[in-house]
């Protein structure tokens, strides 16, 4: 590609996608979220997914009979879980959602966190979180993202493919570390400078009463979702996708989403910035 072909693809603007596991079990999901990426793809919006496998791993490590272990919405992960992780999101989990895209005439292009050195990790020291108390945590074989591969994303959108990443990182001596996928797509998205930021999750937005679907927040700033964590309104798996979607409004993303995918064009909506599908977080 010529170096004018080149900055033209790399002016489109750029969309980066979480999905988490719980979408891939349910087929009007998994159907609903090719249909929203083509039609950004349509859009002439460059998209790169990032997914999880949460409940797929979980099932595996039930049948080798392992105990899955989190803390406030966070995975630790021992060494004998890292081999299901390393098998559950690099196998199955992208696999099928790669050979999903390619069924809907999407150039899905898979891969994981150490193809081509993507997501480099170091591994985690204990730590506190949110929502685990005062004591330090110590995750195990979990790793914090320290740089993505830009590069290579680039060459890969350039070359008109949809890269489909599953959430493992990679240190500089060849260590692999499962890697908190709301964590990295915010990496992604901050150092790709996306325009947008989408988290796809079967609830579908932030509630003020998870019962009620009338009591979805179309809008929230920065300083309302703070005040929903501490208040308890956002609670356990929402509370890492909400503090890391505020990390990255200060670095230029202008809209982070909460949604999913039942809606062909929910995507293509909050591209636009309407409040009709899930939940849209800006700084202000």
């Amino acid at each position: 590609m010529s170096d004018q072909a080149s900055a033209k693809v790399s002016q489109r603007p750029l969309a980066v996608v979480k999905v988490g596991g719980d979408i891939l079990l349910d087929d009007n999901q998994r159907i609903g979220l090719a249909k929203n990426i083509t039609g950004l793809l349509n859009e002439n919006w460059r998209v790169v997914v990032l997914h999880g496998g949460g409940p797929q791993l979980s099932t595996m490590q039930s049948r080798c009979g392992i105990q899955p272990r989190k803390v406030a919405g966070r995975r630790i992960t021992s060494k004998e879980d890292l081999v299901l992780v390393k098998q559950v999101l690099c196998g199955q989990v992208n696999v099928d959602l790669v050979s999903l895209m390619h069924a809907h005439g999407i150039n899905g292009f898979g891969c994981h966190g150490a193809s081509g050195k993507l997501i480099q990790a170091e591994k985690r020291p204990p730590t506190r979180v949110s929502g685990g108390g005062s004591e330090l945590i110590d995750f195990g074989e979990v790793g914090d993202v320290t740089s993505i591969n830009t590069i290579l994303l680039d060459q890969l959108l350039s070359a008109d493919l949809v890269p489909i990443i599953a959430s493992l990182g990679m240190d500089p001596s060849g260590h692999v570390f499962n890697i908190n996928a709301d964590t990295t797509v915010v990496q992604i998205a901050r150092q790709m400078s996306a325009e947008l930021l989408i988290f796809v999750t079967g609830v579908g937005g932030i509630f003020h009463d998870i019962k009620d679907p009338m009591s979805r927040f179309p809008y929230l700033d920065a300083t309302a979702a703070r005040e929903h964590i501490n208040s308890g309104i956002i609670v356990d798996g929402m509370i890492p996708k909400v503090e890391e979607a505020l990390s990255l409004l200060k670095s230029g993303v202008n809209t982070i989403a909460i949604v999913d995918t039942r809606e062909a064009s929910a995507f293509t909506s909050i591209a636009k910035g309407d409040g009709d599908y899930g939940t849209l977080i800006r700084a202000s």
